[in-house]
């Protein structure tokens, strides 16, 4: 049975404990907010972090935004926030590094028992895996498929490409973020990211080009470091005006075709058959759900 997936086209990263961030977040326009408790949040900070994260989820998603959280990877660490992340305004966890699907399943496990403490749906937090690592990359497929929590999958260039002995530019990307999204796709589960890294956010229209790019090839959203590619993130994988129409014009040109008996037509200069309309229903699906987000 398909997931209900979420509509995620941009995911702001923010700190947690930086207060004007949090503050502001909700403005941003993303279709999720994820609240760091990772790489942003020093060391001496992490507990702070923690005790702040349920009241800067309410704040960040004031206006509709899922809410996501970035635990840490270590168990030490995990395990805290974990139980510091499970709440009514918390959608879900960015795990990294996530080496094998045991993982996943043992994450998805201490969720399972926390939720029912604190009185929430079996499967209230969803799971966002990150592969960031050779053997990680090596198990996308296992990753993604390895429990109904997961609803999306996405690679980390910069740690990838530590691991990999290599650097994040889109040479060394291609073939990993190719992998994480036959992976994410294999599993029925959201293809998260860009053939590159997103670290560089000076250059807004070579980060359009990259994400126009994505999407052509299937994924489904992108991560943003910096409020101002919000926007373009939201556009890009939002099907225009001109595409929702054509994909109107496809469908009702194939329910005509059914009715006569036909499998397949000649339509608007090339063949119109069940792959090209299931195509355009996707389209319109996701205008549908670009439309239920806003009226929130």
């Amino acid at each position: 049975m398909p997931k209900d997936l979420p509509l995620w086209r941009s995911m702001l990263f923010v700190p947690t404990v930086n207060e004007r961030f949090v503050a502001g977040a909700a403005a941003r326009g993303a279709d999720a907010i994820m609240l760091d408790l990772e790489d942003s949040v020093p060391p001496d900070r992490k507990a702070e972090a923690r005790a702040r994260l349920q009241e800067a989820a309410r704040q960040v998603g004031a206006r509709g935004s899922d809410v996501l959280v970035r635990v840490n990877r270590p168990w030490r660490l995990l395990l805290p926030d974990l139980e510091a992340s499970v709440g009514g305004a918390v959608t879900g966890v960015v795990l990294p590094k996530v080496p094998h699907a045991q993982h996943v399943q043992a994450v998805a496990e201490i969720l399972g028992e926390i939720e029912g403490e604190r009185g929430l749906a079996d499967g209230h937090t969803r799971i966002v895996a990150m592969i960031e690592t050779a053997a990680g990359l090596l198990r996308a497929g296992e990753i993604a498929a390895a429990h109904p929590r997961v609803v999306g999958v996405t690679i980390g260039a910069e740690d990838l490409a530590v691991s990999l002995g290599g650097s994040p530019s889109a040479a060394s990307m291609t073939a990993a973020n190719l992998q994480a999204l036959w992976a994410a796709r294999a599993a029925g589960v959201l293809p998260i990211g860009y053939v590159g890294s997103v670290a560089d956010y000076a250059d807004a229209d070579a980060f359009r080009r990259i994400v126009r790019q994505s999407r052509e090839i299937g994924f489904a959203g992108g991560f943003c470091v910096h409020p101002s590619q919000v926007a373009i993130l939201n556009e890009e994988h939002a099907p225009t005006d001109e595409e929702a129409a054509a994909a109107r014009d496809v469908v009702a040109a194939y329910q005509q075709a059914l009715a006569k008996g036909l499998g397949a037509i000649a339509h608007g200069g090339r063949m119109l058959d069940r792959p090209i309309v299931e195509q355009a229903e996707s389209v319109l699906a996701r205008r549908r759900a670009i439309a239920a987000r806003q009226a929130t």
